[in-house]
């Protein structure tokens, strides 16, 4: 008999995502429980994309518009681009599925990062591609010199997360741009923005300001964190008008439902909610930090972030201290299957979230230690 699937499925660990705080507070028996577990926006969804989705919950019997006219047209506005060089997607992750299986094959390689996003190399070894993964440079930031020197003649895409998911660390604009010109002519570059607008640092700048270094270049976006639309799932990319062509024949018919298509472009033009999240996640960072400065004594650090999460070091396993909070109310997000075993993820929640969030480790952490030495 033959085999059901193929050796690269077979073998394929899928993404797995955090559970929802109705599922984890029914099999713990808790109540008003936070989540700061998938770098979600504390402050909810843009007040104008809410608007313009209700707007349309009426004609949810009518099939939405297959080629997102008005939300390419947004984006294409908003990024001083044409259209037919935008492509928009059920999230920006499905815009990075679109690109692999439109551009490579199982003949093609990969190369990705070092604890870099799950779903780069989830999405190759589904399309029996060979992947390489080039090491990262402490404080666990992307190594671009090591990236170049991984692509092979059989390279066919590079994925770069900037900033970067789960390290919260960024590309500066320079080594970007070298990186790009390195980058043989005929490999695809894909530069993954999705936590663009939490950026801070002087020295960051946008892949879309590159675009004249590489020509096979696609920067994916995301309504998904800043905007506070991750349950809605929309995202798009910008490439060449010749790529998004290709890519276009391959994207599934309706792939962005009527109301994420309206409820992306509101939320593009909603810029005084976008500074709102962006400054009450610095906030939030503040205090994080800070709080964390307290256990330094007890072997805790994190890394410097550029996102709305922050990689934590932890003395024990991650997993224990995410299972200790988790009886706490509070969800963050263990590590280990990023080979980060002594991390985890702590999103940026609002202030008393992440005050709770602090408290709550005080008290679980010194428990967690003692047990460990005993």
């Amino acid at each position: 008999m033959k085999a059901l699937v193929g050796e690269h499925i077979e073998t394929l660990k899928p993404y797995v995502p955090g559970k929802p705080i109705e599922e984890l507070e029914r099999e713990l028996g808790i109540e008003g429980s936070i989540k700061l577990a998938s770098n979600e926006n504390p402050l909810g969804p843009s007040p104008k994309a809410t608007e313009a989705a209700r707007a349309l919950l009426e004609k949810g019997h009518i099939y939405p518009d297959g080629a997102a006219h008005r939300l390419r047209a947004a984006v294409a506005k908003f990024h001083g681009v044409s259209p037919d060089e935008v492509i928009t997607g059920n999230g920006s992750n499905e815009v990075l599925t679109i690109a692999v299986r439109t551009f490579c094959t199982a003949d093609d390689e990969a190369v990705v990062s070092q604890y870099s996003f799950a779903a780069y190399p989830i999405i190759c070894q589904a399309q029996g591609m060979t992947i390489h993964r080039a090491p990262m440079k402490e404080p666990l930031t992307f190594d671009l010199k090591a990236m170049a020197e991984t692509i092979t003649p059989k390279t066919k895409i590079v994925f770069v997360a900037n900033p970067n998911n789960p390290t919260g660390t960024y590309v500066p604009a320079d080594e970007l741009r070298w990186f790009l010109g390195e980058v043989p002519d005929d490999v695809i570059v894909v530069v993954d923005e999705a936590y663009h607008e939490y950026v801070q640092a002087e020295d960051y700048a946008s892949a879309e300001t590159m675009r004249d270094v590489h020509e096979r270049l696609i920067i994916c976006r995301t309504f998904s964190k800043c905007y506070g639309l991750a349950g809605i799932r929309a995202g798009y990319g910008i490439a060449p008008a010749a790529l998004i062509d290709r890519m276009n024949r391959v994207r599934e018919p309706f792939n962005v439902n009527l109301l994420a298509q309206d409820a992306a472009a509101a939320a593009l033009d909603d810029l005084a909610f976008v500074e709102r999240s962006v400054a009450i996640n610095e906030e939030g960072r503040g205090i994080l930090e800070e709080g964390l400065s307290a256990l330094a004594d007890s072997g805790v650090s994190w890394i410097p972030s550029q996102t709305n999460f922050l990689l934590v070091k932890v003395p024990v396993e991650g997993v224990k201290v995410y299972d200790a909070l988790l009886r706490k109310g509070v969800i963050v997000r263990p590590m280990a299957g990023y080979g980060l075993g002594d991390y985890v993820r702590i999103s940026i929640g609002t202030p008393d979230e992440v005050r709770r969030c602090l408290n709550s480790l005080y008290e679980v952490l010194p428990t967690l230690v003692q047990r460990e030495e005993a």
